[in-house]
């Protein structure tokens, strides 16, 4: 049931744009990962600690149990992190040639919201400047483009890089979650 006219039924823990329903369970192991790195509570007696100990998160799965997507499912997500309140979002995947309007316009939509788009500047050890890779590349303000970097705080080797179109890097190597 919509309890909430939303759209979507029983999205109370998140939604799967995959699979169009309400259990977003993580089958890859990658979002679960790097919501341990956002927010593992610290302090504990676990041994990890995540960069916030007092956030909240929204479980939104776009990839298939192959590691498949579809840029709808991509922008469907987009648009509903923004329209529940999320403000900020981690986009770690991406690629070349996906830089359509309807992508674009799903980034411009979650800046007219104040949202945060963070997006991995891709793992091809490429210049994003002479090789766009999306959605890191998108020209918006709001979208924040991260490099990897190793536990020297070096590019990782594995990182795509880039002048204009990277903003930051963070760990990316031997990361713990």
């Amino acid at each position: 049931m919509d309890d909430d006219s939303n759209g979507y039924v029983d999205d109370v823990r998140g939604y799967d744009f995959i699979d169009r329903d309400a259990d977003p369970m993580d089958t890859l192991g990658h979002g679960t990962h790097v919501a341990g790195t956002v927010g593992a509570v610290g302090n504990n007696g676990i041994g990890t600690v995540g960069v916030n100990w007092n956030v909240q998160m929204m479980a939104l799965r776009i990839f298939d149990t192959n590691g498949s997507t579809t840029l709808a499912a991509i922008i469907e997500s987009i648009n509903y992190a923004v329209d529940m309140g999320a403000l900020v979002s981690n986009n770690s995947y991406g690629g070349y040639g996906v830089n359509t309007r309807a992508f674009e316009d799903a980034i411009i939509y979650a800046q007219a919201n104040n949202h945060i788009f963070v997006a991995a500047a891709g793992n091809n050890a490429s210049d994003n400047d002479a090789f766009p890779f999306y959605p890191a590349s998108f020209p918006q303000d709001n979208v924040v483009a991260v490099a990897a970097t190793d536990q020297n705080d070096q590019l990782a080797g594995f990182s795509n890089y880039g002048l204009v179109n990277v903003d930051i890097g963070a760990p990316g190597v031997n990361i713990w979650s």
